[in-house]
């Protein structure tokens, strides 16, 4: 399918400790960029959240406690997400 796009689209994709936004965090975000002239670029991090990933939550999204140890938390890679969701 080839979309005719006037401004650059994005697909966003998220994995979190849980589904309640007032006390969940997320673990893993990914991105795919569409622009205009058909370039696709992507993003994906895996984010401490800074709380422990529930077991339930790990069942679904296989991401786990020791997958994000030592990894930047949301504040830290906050900057990259503007520069990469910019225009």
């Amino acid at each position: 399918m080839e979309l005719n796009l006037e401004r650059p689209l994005v697909i966003l994709d998220i994995e979190a400790t849980g589904d309640q936004i007032n006390k969940d965090r997320i673990v893993e975000i990914g991105m795919i960029k569409l622009d205009v002239d058909g370039k696709e670029t992507t993003f994906e991090k895996k984010i401490n959240p800074e709380i422990p990933i529930p077991v339930e939550a790990s069942l679904i999204h296989g991401v786990y406690d020791k997958d994000v140890e030592g990894k930047y938390t949301f504040g830290q890679i906050a900057p990259g997400l503007v520069k990469f969701l910019h225009n």
